[in-house]
């Protein structure tokens, strides 16, 4: 069985051949060997997204971490640009008090290629993020899209302009074939009617069609997705009529900026006016959308919901809306420039605000309703969220603009699951803003305040989990939430003991057994379970940590909070481990690694992996240790995850141990190996399900001492290429590559090139 190895890049596939562009990719690539930023700057739809995608695609073989998209062009908010950055290169701001820290801790030591696209709306963030990338990551170069330059140190630009379209009298029927906006055309239309053909007959409109659009690609893939419909001499006819309206009383030929917006008007004045209607308020959406979301915030008397789906399909037919599927949930999204037509529209039709106070209101009604049994069906919860959360962050944004502060801290303490799973410090920034502009009598303050104290916990802050959950109390004892009052009695007496006060612990834990005592609430209920359990490893007492997470795993697993059942399981694993009883910690632990892989909840995959190490480690198998110890190093480094205090010496000794095993060459080997593993092939690794005997491993020690740029300098050395060739190939300078060759023949004790080529072929035989 192959080794599934560390996924190297997410750009997405082509889902339409790409035209032309070979003077613009070839002039990108020698941007990037020029500098580390280079910027694609041009209008609107003319294409930059496309061609900084096919360079990446291209060129992502020559980083050893692969090629990474970050889209921010469903980003409103300038302070969400790091959290975008940090998902796009599938990181989880799950512990992170920084997700900045998080980005440039992870990418430091790291070779990729970093596309970030639609830079426009968020210039000054985007600049001070990529400022820091280039600071702290060396080996880390960066594409931007954006509408202008992003004006900072470093960075070359690559202006895209229009494709070239046609003279208006092209020297030759072959040449007029060639031209890349009558290509794009003839491509796009044959895709949309299955029968078009480029030919004489209908050439020399085409051709006129391309000019009229100036050469802009989306302007021309909009104009031949209506060949279904109308010839290529009636779509020309209709684009006359449209530009001549635009132009009349001016002698200047048509500006470029008002070409697209042409196109648009045009393709919009074909829609029938229920489909009109229904794609500009498409606009409210910021992100990914549904059916069910349409059908609940844009259906109305002109647009019935019976006929929503039918017109989302019309206008996908006519390349107005994408078609997308997140995790194997189907959904929709507008082109980024379609999107800001359609704001517009929706502006001038005088709609804007009540759809979107029809929008807030069904999300905030949304996540309310589904937040009391989030926690019980987790999974599914999470994928819908991860599908909506640009959406929701968008409606965040608004109750804060309108200080609707009670619908704020509804929608975000609804989201408690999503942000302790996937959003930490995203999660504590919006409490932060709500907390301090919202009365303390608003609906769900406390609920708000118990969330925070939540996330700094999770963040190590513990002075600041304290101080809020001291104000929490005291709002519960007020009001006589009985529910919530206990589960933070029990989370203080967590926080106490985190900060080394022990009586303040034992008091806390006290008063919150006396409390639960009398309450049926499940939360209120594992919440104490959870804190008695760390009560006992705070205290050195093994069995009431055994007795405590036994009952909590029972209790989770009755009514299904995943969640809890993995954070109790954690607690029943440790104790098992510290009373060296090695065969029960795994099965704890194994249990907690299919919890996690289930939620993705990477602070828990690394916590998993590395106690399934340190068994490994005892149980005389060396290279499995070594393989786990890496994965998990690498799931920490994704998630900026802390090691469990009770743990750190138990890795410390299996790292030891398996170094002893081994030897410190064949460990470096197998450790390194370890951190390539994707995560699904780390998990499969720990539970058994992929014989670690069929895993590859190292032939020659030699290779674990070499880094990953040297690695990649010796196998082109063996295929004959110059320090030239070879900086060309990976982006660096001639004088890199002969200091890394020296460095080479200096750890392998070699004296030529010809030695590393004997060297690398014996290795790969």
């Amino acid at each position: 069985m192959a080794r599934a190895i560390r996924r190297r890049g997410n750009l997405p596939a082509e889902t339409t051949s790409f035209i032309g562009r070979r003077r613009e990719l070839a002039e990108l690539r020698a941007r990037l060997t020029e500098g580390r930023l280079v910027s694609v700057v041009g209008p609107g739809g003319v294409g930059k997204t496309r061609l900084a995608v096919r360079a990446a695609t291209e060129l992502g073989r020559g980083f050893a971490a692969g090629s990474w998209l970050v889209e921010l062009a469903d980003v409103r908010e300038p302070q969400l640009v790091a959290h975008a950055v940090a998902a796009g290169l599938d990181l989880r701001d799950q512990a992170a008090r920084d997700p900045l820290g998080l980005v440039l801790s992870y990418l430091k030591e790291r070779e990729l290629l970093l596309v970030v696209d639609n830079c426009e709306h968020l210039l000054e963030a985007v600049a001070h993020v990529l400022a820091d990338v280039l600071g702290a990551a060396p080996a880390v170069r960066v594409i931007a899209t954006s509408r202008e330059p992003l004006s900072i140190a470093g960075e070359f630009l690559a202006p895209i302009a229009p494709l070239p379209f046609p003279e208006v009298r092209a020297r030759s029927d072959a040449e007029l074939r060639h031209n890349e906006a009558v290509q794009l055309f003839t491509e796009r239309a044959r895709a949309a009617s299955g029968t078009f053909e480029l030919n004489g007959e209908n050439q020399a409109a085409v051709a006129s069609i391309c000019r009229r659009l100036d050469g802009m690609p989306l302007a021309i893939e909009l104009a031949a997705v209506r060949t279904r419909a109308l010839s290529v001499e009636q779509i020309l006819k209709r684009l006359d009529d449209r530009f001549e309206l635009l132009t009349r009383g001016t002698r200047t030929a048509l500006p470029r900026h008002q070409t697209l917006r042409a196109a648009m008007d045009w393709s919009n004045d074909l829609l029938a006016a229920n489909e009109r209607i229904l794609l500009r308020r498409l606009a409210v959406f910021v992100g990914r959308f549904t059916i069910e979301d349409v059908e609940a915030v844009v259906a109305s008397a002109d647009v019935p919901r019976a006929e929503v789906l039918d017109l989302i399909s019309s206008l996908i037919d006519k390349s107005l809306v994408m078609k997308e599927e997140l995790r194997g949930l189907p959904c929709h999204r507008l082109h980024e420039t379609m999107r800001e037509y359609a704001a517009v529209k929706m502006r001038d039709a005088g709609e804007e605000e009540v759809v979107h106070a029809r929008c807030d209101q069904y999300y905030v009604s949304a996540c309310r309703d589904s937040a009391p049994n989030a926690r019980y069906r987790l999974p599914e919860w999470l994928r819908w969220l991860d599908l909506e959360i640009e959406n929701v962050r968008a409606v965040i944004q608004r109750c804060l603009i309108r200080r609707e502060f009670a619908a704020g801290v509804e929608l975000v303490t609804s989201l408690g699951p999503y942000w302790i799973t996937r959003g930490t410090s995203e999660g504590a920034r919006w409490l932060d803003e709500l907390l301090a502009e919202a009365p303390q009598a608003v609906d769900g303050y406390a609920h708000a305040c118990f969330l925070r104290a939540s996330l700094a916990l999770l963040q190590a802050d513990v002075p600041a989990a304290r101080s809020t959950l001291d104000r929490t109390m005291v709002l519960n004892r007020a009001s006589g939430n009985t529910s919530l009052l206990s589960q933070s009695l029990s989370m203080a007496s967590v926080a106490a003991n985190m900060a080394g006060d022990r009586e303040s612990a034992r008091e806390l834990l006290q008063e919150a057994l006396s409390l639960t005592a009398g309450l049926s609430d499940v939360s209120a209920q594992l919440g104490l379970l959870q804190a008695r359990a760390l009560d006992g490893l705070f205290n050195g007492d093994l069995d009431a940590v055994r007795s405590a997470s036994a009952e909590g795993a029972r209790r989770s697993r009755e009514v299904g909070d995943l969640y809890s059942l993995g954070v109790l399981l954690t607690n029943r694993g440790i104790a098992a481990l510290l009373s060296d009883q090695l065969d029960e910690a795994k099965q704890s632990f194994i249990e907690v690694l299919r919890v996690a892989s289930e939620l993705d909840d990477r602070v828990a995959l690394h916590h998993s992996l590395g106690a399934i190490s340190y068994h490994a480690a005892r149980s005389g198998q060396p290279s499995l240790s070594a393989q786990l110890l890496g994965a998990a190093d690498a799931i920490r480094a994704e998630a900026d995850a802390r090691e469990l205090a009770p743990l750190v010496p138990l890795l410390a000794q299996a790292r030891e141990l398996t170094m002893a095993g081994l030897g410190k060459p064949r460990f470096e080997a197998e450790y390194g190996a370890g951190r390539q593993l994707s995560r699904e092939a780390a998990i499969a690794l720990a539970l058994g399900e992929t014989p670690h005997s069929r895993l590859p491993a190292r032939k020659d020690p030699g290779l674990a001492l070499l880094g990953n740029r040297e690695a990649d300098v010796a196998r082109l050395v063996a295929e004959g290429m110059s320090n030239k060739q070879i900086g060309s190939r990976l982006f660096i300078s001639e004088r890199t590559v002969e200091g890394h060759v020296r460095s080479i023949m200096n750890k392998l004790g070699l004296n030529s090139r010809a030695q590393i080529a004997a060297w690398v072929s014996s290795f790969s035989q």
